[in-house]
This record gives C-alpha cells, sequence and structure tokens, in this order.
C-alpha cells in the first residue's frame, strides 16, 4: 500500500503552506542573528515544528517535535493510513555558493526502510535574509525516495551519510517508486565502497612507512 498523502500530491500542497507560513511571521531575527546562518537555519526549523501538525491538518493523527541534535528526524508524525512519517527539515542560505548537507546513515536508512509503513522526508527550505528580514524563495516537502540521484552523493561517514551533492540544486521525481530507489541506493554503494577500501589500503601503506621510519630513528627524546 502506497501513501496517498505522498503519492497523491497532498504534500506538495503543504509545502506551499509552509512557505507561506514562514513568509507570515514578523521579522524572527535579531542583527545580531541575522549574519549567522546557524541562527537562521534554527530559528526558520523551530518554525516550522512548532506548526507543522497545523499544516498538516487532517492528515495528522499523532505528532512529535521532541527530538535530540543527532536524531533522524527533527519532527514526526503518524497520519491517517498509520504512515509514520520522520521528516528533517534542511535550510539553504541563498546567499552561500555551496553546501552539502548530510541527510542520513545509509545503514540508518536501510533499516528503517524494512518497514513499508516507516517514512523518511525531507522538508528543504531556501531563503534570503536582508537586514533582518527572512524571505523563503522555495520550499520542498518529499520523501527522500523522490530526491533523483543526480542530486545526492555518498560522503564517508561510517557505514556512509548521503548527502545533498549540491543545495543550489535539487531535483525532485515526483511519485518515484522506493523499490527502484533503494535499488539505486544499493548501485551507488558498491561503487562507492570499493572506492573506500583503496583509500584504507593507501592510508595502512602511508601508516607502515610512518612505522618503518620510526622504528629507524634514533630515539632522541629517552
Amino acid at each position: 500500500m502506497k501513501s496517498s498523502f505522498f503519492y497523491t500530491g497532498h504534500y506538495s500542497t503543504v509545502a506551499e503552506k509552509t512557505k507561506a507560513h514562514l513568509n507570515s511571521v514578523p521579522d524572527f531575527l535579531s542583527r545580531q542573528t541575522a549574519g549567522s546562518t546557524r541562527a537562521a537555519g534554527d530559528a526558520i526549523e523551530a518554525l516550522i515544528a512548532d506548526m507543522f501538525d497545523t499544516l498538516l491538518g487532517d492528515w495528522c493523527k499523532e505528532y512529535s517535535a521532541d527530538f535530540a541534535r543527532r536524531a533522524m528526524a527533527d519532527i514526526a508524525y503518524t497520519d491517517t493510513e498509520d504512515f509514520y512519517c520522520v521528516v528533517d527539515v534542511k535550510t539553504h542560505r541563498a546567499d552561500t555558493k555551496f553546501n552539502m548537507p548530510n541527510l542520513t546513515s545509509v545503514e540508518r536508512l536501510s533499516r528503517f526502510y524494512e518497514d513499508d509503513k516507516n517514512i523518511f522526508a525531507l522538508i528543504l527550505v531556501k531563503y534570503s535574509v536582508e537586514g533582518n528580514r527572512v524571505e523563503v524563495t522555495d520550499v520542498s516537502f518529499s520523501p527522500i525516495e523522490f530526491l533523483d540521484w543526480g542530486c545526492l552523493t555518498v560522503g564517508a561517514l561510517g557505514w556512509g551519510q548521503i548527502q545533498i551533492a549540491n543545495s543550489n540544486r535539487i531535483d525532485i521525481n515526483h511519485g518515484f517508486s522506493r523499490k527502484a530507489w533503494m535499488l539505486s541506493l544499493c548501485e551507488t554503494m558498491f561503487e562507492f565502497y570499493p572506492k573506500e577500501v583503496l583509500k584504507i589500503n593507501e592510508r595502512i601503506a602511508r601508516f607502515q612507512d610512518v612505522r618503518s621510519y620510526w622504528e629507524h630513528k634514533q630515539d632522541v627524546w629517552a
């Protein structure tokens, strides 16, 4: 059973409501915080968390915004079809040329998606700041499997971290198959891990040289 919320387009309406809500809030940055990308991003995340259950409307059956910073999600809800959706909010300041935000661990996602009722979704907010005023120019809200692999990459942290390759470019394939996306993830990892093995072998060789140097070096500190 597919999620009616995500596979019949309702999520796009929620994204539009989220953008409108953020742009309707009076100036929420001070002169000091306006210059901080992190402070602005945290403020936007908080504004979304405070209102997202309302923006979901009748689709939302249970809602939580109480998560630790290192958790998989910023907010989570169970919808009326009993899908459990965890939502990670990412913000991108338009005047920054380039960033590659981490989305989630490949291992964590693969385990989470063993349950067909689980959904890992992303709210991606693009904004600019003039003085103390935040203008949100774009909001997207979708499951991770709607993100095209052409705008994603994998970073070398733990099992591997799925990342947005460049926040200035987000490509969404609306209604894309979870199975097809996860199979693409597997193929991506089959290419990624051998490259990591080569890097590890190079590092081992490097420290074999370092050990040899120190084994033959006079101990002048003795």
